[in-house]
């Protein structure tokens, strides 16, 4: 099991609107196309204006699959069209779990 982790800087003001778009449109698709979504966060103290998501894949190959599925499919593309301008930043990591980690 893989983990990817996407963090997204959102423009100033624009974070109440871009979770709500999201829960909205993004995320029935990508719970449609992707693997097992795990977390969805906004940070509080720190750096503001975060979003980060948080989703499990069997392997690279399982989520290089099913990001092109989802990637193929029109309504991700107007989804994507609803939140472009509303994103600054966008960082995306792959984490792997250690031996004693309790998500596997």
């Amino acid at each position: 099991m893989i983990y990817e982790e996407r963090d997204y800087r959102i423009r100033p003001g624009k974070l109440a609107q871009f979770v709500a778009t999201y829960g909205r449109y993004g995320l029935p698709l990508q719970k449609k196309h992707l693997g097992t979504f795990v977390a969805y966060f906004t940070t509080e103290i720190g750096e503001l204006n975060h979003v980060v998501a948080l989703w499990a894949y069997e392997s690279l190959g399982d989520r290089e699959a099913r990001r092109k599925a989802m990637l193929a499919d029109p309504e991700w593309q107007a989804y994507l069209d609803r939140v472009t301008d509303l994103i600054d930043i966008q960082t995306t990591r792959i984490l792997n779990p250690v031996s004693y980690s309790p998500l596997q």
